[in-house]
């Protein structure tokens, strides 16, 4: 039905579910700091788990959508190009934090130990492309070690938030993840959880949408798999982690900003195993192409920068963005002057 809409009625179905995503994806962000402090949870954990993985749904949908429609290029491009796109988002809230660069502020261990399991699971994809042609049933083994790593990922983080070996040298600028009413953390989380599950369902259906509309433009207009899931679907089903983002680093939950970028990034390696299940022409990583595997040697350089910056927490005077921010921005234009140049050549 999609598939047939002239071209202003995409556009406009595009522009709609986009603003669906994004509605329900800031009621979840104030749910999230909710469930944080009623579970005691944490912060970092929630926004890397939680809140990550929620946000992260549209995108996914619209990656097995593509992998399932046997177009490879469109589902790995849409979930590598989301990774790099919601990265860049992180530096753009740091330019709303103004008391001091928000890497600094928003000092915690999970955050770091996220950001390094992200690079492991952005290396295995790279690995398999590069690697002989292996498939048991059509899905590649990396699938099923991204997957496990995954999972084993999740349970060291829990130990690191709960049970952190190190701590960051307090600063005036730190801030302490504390719930902001003593007595928030003596209610139930059952009512704002149900809550966050629907608003989950409304972002998968926006997500089914988005991804039909990216195809109908690929099949009709010619264009480049990897130019429509790495620069429009991606973008678009990754607002809602803008969105998210702007709102906890307004609400001052800055381990919730951070930890939600970069668990919804973690989140978002699974799309490739999802995709690589969906995929039944063989391994997806076998039929991925230069551009998918250009725009993962993006994503990880990216996250290298940012582990960077949250280690080396540069201090800086108010109104001020971290050197952090600034080569993740610069990094992702060149990303996509190199795509652009390559759809003109």
């Amino acid at each position: 039905m999609i598939g047939g809409l002239s071209l202003v009625w995409l556009l406009t179905v595009f522009a709609v579910a986009a603003a669906v995503a994004v509605a329900a994806s800031v009621r979840a962000t104030a749910l999230a700091d909710i469930i944080a402090d009623r579970t005691r949870l944490g912060e970092a954990m929630v926004g890397g788990l939680l809140l990550g993985g929620a946000t992260s749904l549209a995108g996914v949908v619209v990656s097995v959508s593509a992998a399932s429609g046997g177009d490879a290029s469109f589902a790995v491009s849409n979930a590598v190009g989301g990774i790099a796109a919601q990265t860049l988002f992180l530096a753009f809230a740091d330019t709303l934090h103004k008391n001091a660069n928000l890497e600094h502020a928003a000092a915690e261990p999970a955050n770091l130990f996220q950001a390094v399991m992200l690079l492991i699971l952005l290396s295995l994809p790279i690995a398999a492309i590069a690697g002989p042609d292996i498939a048991y049933f059509g899905v590649h083994p990396v699938s099923i070690i991204m997957f496990l790593v995954y999972l084993y990922g999740v349970h060291l983080s829990s130990q690191v938030s709960d049970q952190p070996m190190w701590r960051p040298v307090e600063t005036h600028e730190t801030r302490h993840d504390e719930p902001e009413d003593a007595t928030e953390a003596q209610k139930s989380a059952r009512r704002p959880a149900m809550i966050f599950v629907a608003l989950v369902a409304v972002m998968g259906l926006s997500g089914w949408i988005i991804s039909q509309v990216g195809a109908t433009f690929i099949a009709r207009y010619g264009l480049s798999s990897s130019l429509v899931g790495a620069l429009m679907t991606a973008v678009i089903t990754s607002l809602p982690e803008l969105v998210t983002t702007l709102v906890a680093v307004r609400r001052g939950a800055l381990q919730l900003a951070v930890g939600g970028i970069i668990g919804g990034n973690t989140f978002d390696t699974l799309f490739l195993v999802a995709s690589d299940v969906a995929y039944r022409d063989g391994s997806i990583f076998e039929a991925a192409t230069q551009n998918d595997l250009y725009w993962l040697a993006t994503g990880m350089l990216m996250t290298a920068i940012l582990l960077g910056g949250l280690i080396l927490r540069q201090r800086n005077g108010p109104g001020r963005i971290g050197i952090e921010s600034v080569l993740i921005m610069a990094v992702y234009a060149c990303a996509v002057g190199v795509e652009i140049a390559g759809l003109q050549g």
